[in-house]
Order: structure tokens, then C-alpha cells, then sequence
């Protein structure tokens, strides 16, 4: 079979782009994602502002500089957490509002990975901290 054979439709008109356009669109495309995120997820907005707080705290700390990145990752990390939940979320909104087991399940492990993360800052922190 050859590709001109192929009759699978292209899955995006934007997948064809490349180079410096694609590395363009992208980030602009990120940039939106984070503006959306900041501007309908309180969670998320909360999350930042959090992470505005204990960025400078860690990096002013007595930790030694591999500790210091972890913990500032670490942050990083529940916000990266909280972008990936809050798609999730939308899309099962988008799909459907009404109560089902499934919907309920995506959107119940897609908090428990927030609330993982969450921990995770605390006992990072801890252990640079304390240990």
C-alpha cells in the first residue's frame, strides 16, 4: 500500500507543521493553556500563588543547592499535576455533565494525583529541611 493508497484522514490540520511555526504555535498554545488554567481553575490559582510564596523561601533557605531544586520541583510538579487534572476534568465535562461511575473515577484519580503531589511537597520539604 502506498501513502497515496492511505484513505486514514490526517488526525489534526496542525500535526504538518514544523520547525520554528510548530515551536511558535505551541508555545502560544501553552501560554493560552496557562491563562485559561489561572483564569477558571482556583485550585490552580491557588496553587500558584503558593508556589510564588515558596519558591523564594526554598531558594533563600540554608539547604544545599540539590535541595533547594528539590523542593522547588517539587512545586513545580503539583503545578504540572494540577494542568494535567484540570484537562482531564474539562473533558469529561465536555463529554457529559451528568453523574456517572466513569466521569467519577477520572475525575476522583485525577485529584488523588494532585493530592499525591501535594504531599509529596510536604514531605520533600521536610526531609530537606528536618533531615
Amino acid at each position: 500500500m502506498t501513502p497515496a493508497d492511505d484513505k486514514t484522514p490526517q488526525e489534526s490540520p496542525f500535526k504538518g507543521k514544523t520547525g520554528l511555526e510548530r515551536l511558535w504555535n505551541a508555545t502560544h498554545y501553552s501560554l493560552d493553556g496557562l491563562r485559561a488554567a489561572y483564569r477558571h481553575e482556583d485550585a490552580f490559582r491557588q496553587e500558584v500563588w503558593l508556589a510564588l510564596v515558596l519558591i523564594p523561601t526554598a531558594l533563600f533557605s540554608p539547604a544545599a543547592p540539590v535541595g533547594k531544586a528539590l523542593m522547588v520541583s517539587s512545586l513545580f510538579l503539583v503545578l504540572i499535576v494540577e494542568l494535567v487534572n484540570s484537562a482531564i476534568e474539562a473533558a469529561v465535562d465536555r463529554i457529559s455533565l451528568e453523574n456517572h461511575r466513569l466521569a467519577k473515577r477520572a475525575k476522583d484519580i485525577g485529584s488523588a494525583a494532585v493530592f499525591t503531589a501535594l504531599t509529596n511537597v510536604i514531605l520533600v520539604w521536610a526531609l530537606v529541611l528536618l533531615g
